[in-house]
């Protein structure tokens, strides 16, 4: 059996391994670690939850040695605050018995604050796109040493916009450094940011894109509307000898707070809540919660689903399913990391019938639907913003209107056309829409 051993590494960061309780490398950090260590540029793609900030770290921190410099020598560049604290943790625990000077940056805090940590002197530098960009352009950080320089989750650094940060980023650095590059997916984006500034760069691949975690059960109940969800999710929750740590995905701020205010009237305390618009020590407190057991589970919109490591996740519960079949993969890979296995729940409600079809035909695998339980009610009650949607489609399905002889003409001759059959724009029925799932998911099993 693998274990750390293999890599040789110095015995002050192998007594920090050691000390993590950690014994055998994960595929990705054996796959990646004599490559890294080459110096070649390098490009990974892993799945959600394989290890991949070790991949790059331990690699790195092999190589170090003192250089009378108070500039950043390593530079990485992750996609949200959380992920900034949660890499500062582990590079600060696996450099506990080494002299390296750690600081991670972001939005959302005084940046004077961080300038006079940066004018201090740094080793390692972790930090959001946008906030290092502010703090480069200020002539605060500099790149003069940089060796290294490492783009984390670069996928969800383009989906959250940071396209224009990192290429101006890259456009400042100068002279001959490595790159590492990691990436849950592969899309033409990461390409062409690869085509244009890294050279030559070696591909580790752990599995491809879209491929599901095995460790991961996946099941899925369909429901009418956010109201049967609620009533849904409440149902599942009061099993908590099951629900043990949970994390419950909306699509957006509103819905959280909407699930989570719903969920404290039952449930009091037990649930946190994170999103955009809460503070950041806020967020940090709720996380930190959720890591020592002192609630049970915390809402949340995608910023948790990409990079952070929050352990023994029993269920992750995806209360609206997302809007991009990637992200489903991402969302459901915090739970069953590691060696663990861990069970993945979705409700889903007819307008969301077709990215669950693209997410199954992405994983090559089918979404296990279970019949909802006899004692959740099913409403027939419309939200506001449900009332909004059907408004949307209803307009959308109205003929455009043309004024004038010549329209109402051009009218009555297409009736007359139309009249031997279905109209070629008619809308699918649910019967058709349930003909091609079944025919979809034919061809997948005929695949396997």
């Amino acid at each position: 059996m693998s274990t750390f051993e293999q890599f040789n590494l110095p015995k002050s960061l192998q007594k920090a391994i050691d000390e993590m309780g950690l014994t055998t490398p994960t595929p990705i950090q054996e796959k990646s670690f004599s490559v890294i260590m080459s110096g070649r540029d390098v490009m990974g793609i892993a799945q959600t939850g394989t290890g991949k900030t070790l991949a790059y770290l331990l690699p790195l921190l092999k190589q170090w040695k003192f250089i009378p410099t108070d500039s950043a020598r390593i530079v990485i560049l992750v996609p949200t605050r959380e992920l900034v604290v949660q890499i500062v943790d582990v590079i600060n625990t696996l450099t506990q018995h080494m002299s390296v000077r750690t600081l991670g940056i972001y939005g959302g805090v005084n940046i004077n604050t961080q300038k006079i940590a940066v004018r201090q002197g740094i080793d390692i530098l972790v930090g959001t796109p946008g906030r290092t960009m502010d703090l480069a352009l200020d002539n605060v950080v500099r790149f003069d040493s940089i060796q290294k320089l490492v783009i984390d989750e670069f996928d969800e650094i383009l989906n959250l916009g940071f396209r224009t940060q990192v290429t101006a980023i890259l456009a400042m650095l100068k002279g001959k450094r490595q790159n590492i590059l990691f990436s849950a997916t592969m899309t033409e984006e990461v390409d062409v940011m690869l085509e244009d500034y890294f050279d030559f760069p070696e591909e580790v691949s752990l599995a491809a894109s879209g491929t599901p975690l095995e460790k991961i059960q996946q099941l899925a109940y369909f429901t009418t509307n956010f109201i049967t969800k609620l009533n849904l999710l409440k149902a599942l929750l009061k099993d908590e000898a099951v629900f043990e740590r949970v994390l419950i995905f909306a699509n957006n701020k509103k819905s959280v707070d909407l699930i989570a205010n719903n969920l404290e009237e039952i449930f009091p305390e037990q649930f946190g809540v994170i999103h955009s618009n809460k503070s950041q020590n806020y967020r940090l407190n709720t996380m930190a919660s959720f890591q020592a057991g002192e609630i049970r589970g915390i809402v949340t919109t995608d910023v948790m689903a990409r990079g952070l490591d929050i352990s023994d996740i029993s269920h992750v519960i995806n209360f609206e399913f997302t809007e991009i079949p990637e992200q489903y993969i991402h969302r459901i890979g915090r739970t069953g990391r590691a060696d663990k296995s861990g069970i993945a729940i979705s409700f889903i409600a007819p307008h969301e019938e077709e990215i669950q079809i693209q997410a199954e035909m992405l994983m090559e695998k089918e979404i296990e639907i279970l019949d909802l339980p006899e004692t959740v009610e099913v409403s027939i009650r419309l939200l506001e913003f449900e009332k909004d949607r059907k408004k949307v489609k209803q307009l959308l399905k109205r003929p455009k209107q043309e004024g004038g002889d010549a329209f109402h003409e051009k009218s009555a001759k297409n009736k007359k056309v139309n009249l031997g059959g279905p109209s070629k724009t008619k809308k699918k029925t649910s019967t058709s829409v349930n003909r091609n799932i079944l025919k979809t998911r034919a061809a997948m099993r005929k695949k396997k």
